[in-house]
């Protein structure tokens, strides 16, 4: 704020300059001056040609004649009063003009300045920390439509001098989101995934921003976010929620009974959004087909811990299976993933059935196996780590915890 002061100062002494530079040189070019240098030539002039006229007798009283002209010079000089008068007059123009111009832009910078916004906007930028730390904070406490505003005038202030602030762009994003403002959220979002691609807190906000859109290729997009975020077992229900919403969009109700099912076994009957979720596969159920509803929603979502024992080699894999309730070593379903990290969450279905004619949604009760793989055989287990889980019935939520040692 003081910097701006001392630049408003600045520019008035500026345009004081550019009125009072022409009156003070005003002084050496006005016409006593110029009166004063054509009488001094004048006199000059005359001196010579009496000196030549007295050399030639054509001049007998020279000296008076000298007299008379020097009479005559100071006759013409302007006196102490005219010069005071004239400098009164320059100071009485110049000292009101000064004024006038000092008035004038201060005066309309308070009328049409926009003073207390600029205040305003200096208080929010200062006030960006607490905003954004209030907003993260997870506390439930939701910000007010005014603080939203606050918040989103700091943000853009702070990212037009940061713009590589991917944490900045997203949080933006977000705003925009829980505003519906689809432009804004998909502009941040695909500034925070330029900078960050790898992050998935930004590809799972890039999605949410692109579903909004009414582009079908942006929705593409989002739909392949998406299933990478499943692939790279990145454990976060709104991954889940997003499918589920797209599946019922496009009409396939059966995926979207899916998700939601997963989306149980991930919360738990406790939750209360359990019973909102019940009641939403139950909505997608009826707009399916016999076939379809008898399957939909049965898959079966894994929580894996490891033991704080277990050494694990970058090269390991990570194998899950799912075995029938009676620990048959043959598995009904499996599915293979990188080693990624822990605790993490992964999901099977249908699609991951090992047995023709029998799939997984056709158990009534199973256990799931977990293993690190260490040479990537699945027929070797020299010294892989494993765990199982107990029985549970299909569509409950499993926790296998990664902690013995083939021996």
């Amino acid at each position: 704020m003081t910097l701006f002061w001392i630049s408003t100062v600045v520019l008035t002494l500026a345009a004081i300059a550019l009125i009072a530079v022409p009156f003070l040189k005003r002084k050496a070019n006005n016409d006593e001056a110029l009166r004063d240098e054509l009488n001094k030539a004048f006199y000059k002039d005359r001196l010579s040609e009496l000196e030549v006229e007295a050399a030639e007798g054509l001049v007998e009283n020279q000296q008076d004649l000298i007299a008379d002209l020097k009479q005559s010079l100071l006759d013409d000089i302007p006196t102490q009063q005219k010069q005071q008068k004239t400098k009164t007059s320059i100071a009485g123009v110049l000292v009101p003009s000064v004024l006038l111009v000092v008035l004038i832009s201060y005066g309309m910078y308070y009328k049409f300045g926009a003073s207390d916004k600029v205040l305003h906007w200096q208080e929010v930028s200062s006030n960006l920390p607490a905003l954004s730390k209030k907003l993260m904070s997870g506390s439930g406490e939701v910000l007010s439509d005014d603080e939203l505003e606050d918040l989103t005038l700091a943000l853009r202030t702070r990212l037009h001098y940061q713009p590589k602030d991917s944490t900045g762009w997203l949080l933006l994003g977000r705003i925009a989101l829980a505003n519906r403002d689809a432009g804004t959220a998909i502009d941040a979002m695909a500034r925070a995934y330029k900078l960050e691609p790898k992050n998935e807190d930004v590809q799972l906000g890039y999605a949410q921003a692109l579903m909004l859109s009414q582009d079908e290729a942006e929705q593409n997009e989002a739909r392949l976010l998406l299933s990478r975020l499943i692939k790279n077992d990145y454990v976060d229900i709104r991954v889940f929620s997003l499918l589920a919403f797209d599946a019922f969009e496009q009409q396939d109700y059966a995926g979207a009974a899916k998700y939601w099912g997963i989306m149980q076994q991930m919360i738990g009957p406790e939750d209360s959004r359990y019973e909102m979720l019940a009641r939403s596969i139950e909505s997608a159920k009826k707009k399916m087909s016999p076939s379809e509803s008898a399957v939909a929603g049965k898959s079966v979502a894994v929580t894996l811990t490891l033991s704080d024992q277990v050494n694990t080699s970058p090269d390991s894999v990570l194998i899950v299976s799912i075995h029938s309730a009676d620990g048959s070593p043959m598995p009904i379903a499996a599915a293979r993933y990188p080693l990624g990290s822990f605790p993490r969450t992964v999901v099977l279905d249908d699609g991951n059935s090992m047995m023709q004619g029998r799939n997984l949604s056709s158990l009534d009760t199973l256990m799931v196996r977990a293993r690190l793989d260490s040479d990537g055989n699945v027929a070797t287990r020299d010294a892989d780590w494993y765990g199982e889980s107990e029985v549970v019935e299909l569509g409950a939520p499993v926790t296998v915890n990664i902690e013995k040692q083939y021996q």
